[in-house]
């Protein structure tokens, strides 16, 4: 890859990670601050968007400066993490779970949802 694509990805990481700070600011400020919902949101609709990128984009370099750069700063395995770790640490168990499980699960089918919409439409 040429030296353009890498800047190209790690600008659009530098915009994914804003993206992401936006997200987690309204969702806190509609939702209330008790339950990551900012995360998960940034998280999820990411995880669908990593797979319309991947189902509808037939360039290794559009999928590296999309799928590896923006997408890659706009969603975030460690906050997700921490997040859940200080659930755990809360004594709140039933939230930090399904902050767990229900990412995972829910990220996974929404990749593949994703993936086959792509796949159905191109």
């Amino acid at each position: 890859m040429s030296v353009a694509i890498w800047i190209a990805a790690g600008a659009c990481g530098g915009l994914g990670a804003l993206g992401r700070a936006v997200v987690d600011l309204a969702m806190g400020r509609a939702a209330g601050a008790g339950f990551p919902y900012g995360i998960a949101v940034a998280n999820l609709t990411g995880a669908l968007a990593a797979g319309l990128i991947v189902g509808a984009v037939d360039s290794v370099e559009a999928e590296f400066v999309i799928a590896g750069g923006f997408l890659s700063g706009y969603t975030t395995f460690s906050t997700w993490m921490l997040d859940t770790m200080v659930l755990w640490r809360d004594r709140r168990r039933l939230e930090a779970t399904v902050n767990l499980a229900g990412s995972l699960v829910l990220g996974l089918a929404l990749a593949a949802a994703g993936w086959t919409i792509a796949r159905g439409m191109f």
